[in-house]
């Protein structure tokens, strides 16, 4: 039998083959050719996906400065240590020594990672010694990398911390003026293009997308050196009388510009963790008290506008004590008999006052608080900043008006009555408060000229010999003020031995710079005045504050002559050897 010949040919099976290779090779550089020539973004996109990453670029607060240039509040550059848990926990052998280098217990670290496993950030420490951080970095744990933050830090630690506040551990202004200038302060965070190799390390810096801006400076009406004052005499008085809070603010008369303001307790903002949050609280903005008889000269003034009164209308104030109808009873010290309007100041006679009051309609004496500022915020722009209680005049009854013609049933901040008094000192021109070094607005003139004369020549008999602040006086000047004494009140009346020590005070009174309120709560003892407790602490800080901005003397004789007579017992105090036959110094 034959066999059929096989139709197989390998030459077709070859030619078929290399078509259609030819043609999946064709398919294949077309594609390419589309790829790179007319579509090239994909692959591009793909690879950036990858390895082009946009990262931030950190920007500073900006500072904050004294009005003479000192810094008060400035960024330090730290690094903050963060890790890619996904990628940590596959090398869990890393996890003690990452812990060790830390400086956390290795129990709490393994806890932390593992209950954010499925994330891929994470903070370990923030803020930490860029060279601390460093080294952790450069252990070369998968996972763990670092990034470039900015800390605020305080130089003057609690001296300044109730005007300045603090920021957060983003940076963030939360109390004081870095909440009140946040967006002033804040930076704007740059953003750049860069590679990052498979450990997540920068290997290229691609492309800028943004420059980072740092945040603005601000400069303060603040003066450092007045504000260490001020804080140091406080400090020291709580401590004399026992008391367990006070409060001062200084302001510069023709401005607004508040110089200095302090207050007792404070804290550190540097280490705030363990400053309890009444620490933290600016008392001379939103704390308000009764401010006693510092009423008085506001009370005057409207009864010095009135026309029925001048400074030297008599006022019959015997025996020393009234009662009003309802049986209100209203005391003096003592029984000062008649007295003039000057001297029912001087004396700080709540009869006088009353009996003045009562010959005033209650609208205008509430025009007059509230023209000097009372009722209302300063316009300082401190956040929390409290308006205080004036209540509408036709609320008023007859004790009301009385009582609140020396000092009770309304309430003030430290704060409105340095600027009430700043207002009387400025030739009754009122100005808003500010803490921005030439930040003052357009003053309004709320009192006569004429008036605010009057009143400032009333207001220097309380500093002198027969007025209740002898203590206040500052050799060579002539100064002005009011003392208050007001009693606390506590549940719905007053307790019987817890005072409100109050000073408010202008100098020189010849030419006011320098406004001055000083608040000191729950004095103890036989002293608990503001004659006795506040006032002496207005005359120390203002004989620095005199000599730290060059104000000269009112009477310069009596300077220069009280200026020798200290150095005298100096001079002799090292005399000649033998100059006695005995060569001792004296």
């Amino acid at each position: 039998m034959k066999l059929q010949r096989s139709s197989y040919s390998l030459r077709h099976r070859l030619v078929a083959v290399g078509v259609v290779m030819g043609l999946f090779g064709g398919v294949l550089v077309a594609r390419a050719a589309h790829l790179q020539l007319i579509n090239p973004e994909f692959y591009q996109q793909q690879g950036d996906a990858r390895f082009l990453r946009e990262v931030p670029i950190p920007t500073s607060r900006g500072m904050i400065s004294d009005r003479n240039g000192e810094p008060l509040a400035v960024s330090s550059p730290v690094e903050s240590v963060w890790v890619n848990p996904k990628e940590l926990l596959q090398h869990p052998d890393r996890l003690p020594e990452l812990a060790d280098a830390l400086g956390i217990p290795r129990d709490v670290l393994m806890q932390k990672v593992s209950e954010r496993a499925h994330k891929e950030f994470l903070y370990l420490r923030r803020h930490m010694n860029p060279d601390l951080a460093a080294e952790v970095t450069d252990l070369g744990i998968p996972g763990v990398y670092s990034q470039r933050e900015f800390r605020r830090f305080y130089p003057h630690g609690e001296v300044m911390a109730h005007v300045l506040g603090f920021t957060n551990i983003d940076d963030h202004g939360q109390e004081g003026l870095e909440l009140a200038f946040e967006d002033w302060l804040t930076g704007t965070e740059g953003a750049q293009q860069v590679i990052r190799d498979r450990r997540g390390r920068v290997v290229e810096n691609v492309d800028l997308i943004r420059p980072a801006e740092p945040g603005h400076d601000l400069v303060l009406s603040i003066d450092r050196r007045i504000q260490y004052l001020a804080y140091r005499e406080l400090k020291s008085a709580l401590i004399e009388h026992g008391a367990s809070a006070g409060s001062i603010v200084v302001l510069d008369v023709p401005t607004g510009e508040i110089l200095a303001m302090v207050n007792q307790p404070s804290y550190n903002p540097n280490a705030r963790e363990s400053a309890t949050t009444d620490a933290q609280r600016n008392r001379a903005v939103t704390d308000v008290v009764e401010p006693g008889s510092v009423m008085k000269t506001l009370t005057f003034a409207a009864a010095l506008e009135s026309g029925k009164f001048t400074p030297e209308t008599p006022i019959q104030t015997a025996p020393g004590y009234m009662t009003l109808a309802g049986g209100h009873p209203i005391r003096d010290f003592r029984n000062y008999g008649t007295l003039t309007l000057t001297g029912v100041l001087t004396k700080s006679s709540n009869v006088g006052a009353t009996l003045v009051a009562q010959q005033l309609s209650n609208e205008h004496q509430f025009d007059m608080y509230h023209r000097l500022g009372l009722g209302q915020v300063s316009g300082s722009g401190f956040p929390g900043e409290s308006s205080g209680v004036l209540r509408p005049p036709n609320t008023w009854g007859p004790a009301e008006k009385a009582t609140i013609s020396y000092g009770y049933g309304l309430s003030v901040t430290p704060l409105q009555l340095a600027r009430a008094y700043a207002a009387i000192g400025n030739g009754g021109r009122i100005n808003e408060a500010t803490f921005v070094k030439g930040g003052s607005k357009a003053s309004q003139q709320v009192l006569d000229p004429a008036i605010a004369e009057q009143l400032m020549q009333m207001m220097e008999t309380v500093t002198g010999p027969e007025g209740t602040a002898r203590r206040a006086a500052v050799l060579g000047y002539r100064v002005a003020g009011k003392t208050g004494t007001s009693r606390k009140a506590s549940g719905g009346g007053y307790a019987a031995k817890r005072y409100a020590a109050v000073f408010v005070g202008l100098v020189p009174a010849s030419h006011p710079r320098f406004a001055m309120a000083v608040v000191i709560h729950d004095p103890q003892g036989e002293e608990y005045g503001g004659g006795a407790v506040s006032a002496p602490v207005f005359h120390h800080v203002m004989e620095g504050a005199l000599r730290l901005m060059d104000v000269p003397p009112d009477n310069i004789e009596q300077w220069f002559a009280e200026q020798a007579a200290k150095k005298a017992p100096q001079t002799a105090a090292v005399r000649p050897a033998g100059a006695d036959g005995t060569g001792a110094l004296r």
